[in-house]
């Protein structure tokens, strides 16, 4: 849901800027991109030190020209440095990041970007770094509470500011119990494969086929109909469920059908089930669907991501040990596609802890630490 809320002063623009992000920043830069007076989304970087700054700002303000219509920005500098006395002892206060903000003033001016204002959160104040007459010390930090009005008008749209840049990032607690009955899962659809189409069983046959295992094996024979109809599940209380779709992302040559499907629509898992088989045959990969993995093409419906990272995640946090790093990659890469990289560097973190070589988990943990973000990320659709 989009709405439109009109910040009057400096104060409330830095009130509503962490709903822009989504969470409340902190040791943090963060760029919102213009185009006149309107607001084109928001940008966060991890702050960086006074000696990295201009090469900081050099990448930061070439990102924001390559979005479409932007003009201006305002840039907004979080950090738990205290605010210090003015240089000459008669003018405003020394805030920090100054440094920074003064790189990127140049970095804007040379593309051609109007720098509206750059402020900083302290720890014990904040202000502009254009305001001649701050007070000693800043001004307060209760001034940046979103009105009554605005609060309800962006709670009913959904838009929070709930944790800071890193929470959401760890896996959803599950009870021993729970991880217990669906390696249990795992293990019947093994032996239900094995049976069904002579997929070799990690774990040995077991002496009976559990009816459920062999149910779900055969599910796996329309994979974008399973891919589609997990995005409304819950796999917790599924063992099986969570079985099937861990059973999957472990899987390079399935996880990525899922990839593409999630990113577009279930005509496009079709679509890819058909590349991937006719690739294992000989065939070239098509263009069309590797560029969805780089971040290239249309912009991904941020619903369909949502819901495909909250089933994974929760598969992630259920299935052994060993079937993890699959679906902790894909968390990775939903997460970066939504533009949550500092969350993305953390699932892939996690995946190559467990396999030091797995493919997706470095090729995404590669993209955030070369600062790469999806193309659709610099476009509005």
């Amino acid at each position: 849901m989009s709405i439109t809320v009109k910040a009057a002063d400096a104060a409330q623009f830095l009130a509503l800027v962490p709903r822009l992000l989504g969470c409340t920043p902190n040791r943090s830069l963060v760029l919102v991109p213009m185009s006149g007076s309107r607001s084109l989304g928001a940008m966060r970087l991890d702050l960086p030190s006074d000696d990295l700054a201009d090469g900081v700002a050099s990448a930061a303000i070439g990102m924001l020209c390559r979005i479409a219509d932007v003009d201006a920005l305002a840039a907004v500098v979080y950090t738990d440095a205290p605010i210090g006395r003015s240089p000459d002892g008669d003018g405003p206060p020394a805030l920090p990041g100054a440094t920074l903000v003064a790189a990127l003033a140049v970095r804007a001016d040379a593309c051609g970007l109007r720098l509206v204002d750059a402020l900083t959160v302290a720890r014990d104040g904040w202000g502009s770094h254009e305001d001649p007459a701050l007070p000693p010390g800043g001004r307060a930090l209760d001034d940046l509470r979103v009105h009554d009005t605005t609060a309800r008008q962006l709670a009913s749209a959904g838009i929070t500011a709930d944790g800071d840049q890193a929470s959401g990032a760890t896996l959803p607690r599950v009870e021993a119990s729970a991880r217990r009955a669906v390696a249990q899962a795992f293990a019947s659809l093994a032996s239900a494969l094995e049976v069904i189409c002579g997929i070799p069983s990690m774990s040995g046959a077991a002496s009976r086929i559990d009816p459920a295992a062999l149910e779900a094996a055969c599910e796996l024979d329309d994979l974008p109909t399973l891919f589609e109809d997990a995005l409304s599940w819950h796999p917790g209380p599924s063992p099986m469920r969570a079985a099937m779709l861990g059973w999957c992302l472990s899987r390079p040559s399935l996880r990525d059908i899922a990839l593409v499907q999630w990113a577009t629509d279930q005509n496009g898992g079709d679509v890819a089930m058909d590349a991937q088989r006719r690739w294992e045959d000989g065939a070239e990969y098509p263009a069309d669907l590797a560029s969805v993995m780089w971040g290239e093409g249309p912009r991904p419906d941020a619903e369909r991501l949502e819901a495909a990272l909250a089933i994974v995640r929760e598969v992630a946090a259920l299935v052994p040990k060993k079937q993890r790093p699959g679906p902790l990659a894909l968390c990775g890469w939903l997460s970066w596609a939504l533009g949550r990289s500092s969350h993305a560097d953390r699932y892939t973190t996690l995946a190559l802890a467990i396999d030091r070589r797995h493919g997706l988990a470095d090729i995404v943990r590669s993209f955030v630490r070369a600062g790469h973000l999806p193309d659709w990320a610099f476009r509005q659709h």
